[in-house]
């Protein structure tokens, strides 16, 4: 594949779509061989995308989000939530266990206990 990139490269001129794509294939060509060469590592990072959409299309309707604090308040709950799905959780249920539990607990277990990929399935 290497080969046929510098094939490309003579072939268009470096402003055309092909030459910009050859382009971005040789200034990439490290994270390409690294993606063959782990198995493990995904294609893509739509899960990503999906958590973070409804803050995205969200954003503008949330106001109170204009300080540093109010904005800093909206991403630790944003995270709370999509850690929570991300683990299964129902983000309501997992958030009132939580904030119940919370209180009880006295030592740094307790705390752990309560972390969403440790904690078990919360109903309502």
């Amino acid at each position: 594949m290497r080969g046929h990139q510098g094939a490309a490269t003579s072939a268009g001129s470096p402003q055309s779509a092909l030459g910009k794509a050859v382009g971005y294939l040789a200034s990439n060509w490290s994270k390409l061989i690294r993606y063959t060469e782990g198995g493990h590592l995904p294609i893509d990072n739509n899960p990503a995308e999906r958590a973070i959409r409804p803050f995205v299309i969200g954003r503008k309707n949330w106001l109170f989000s204009d300080t540093p604090r109010g904005a800093q308040a909206s991403a630790l709950i944003y995270s709370l939530i999509e850690t929570a799905k991300a683990n299964g959780q129902e983000p309501y249920a997992w958030l009132r266990h939580v904030l119940e539990q919370l209180p009880l607990a006295a030592s740094a277990e307790d705390y752990e206990a309560l972390l969403p990929w440790r904690c078990g399935a919360v109903a309502y």
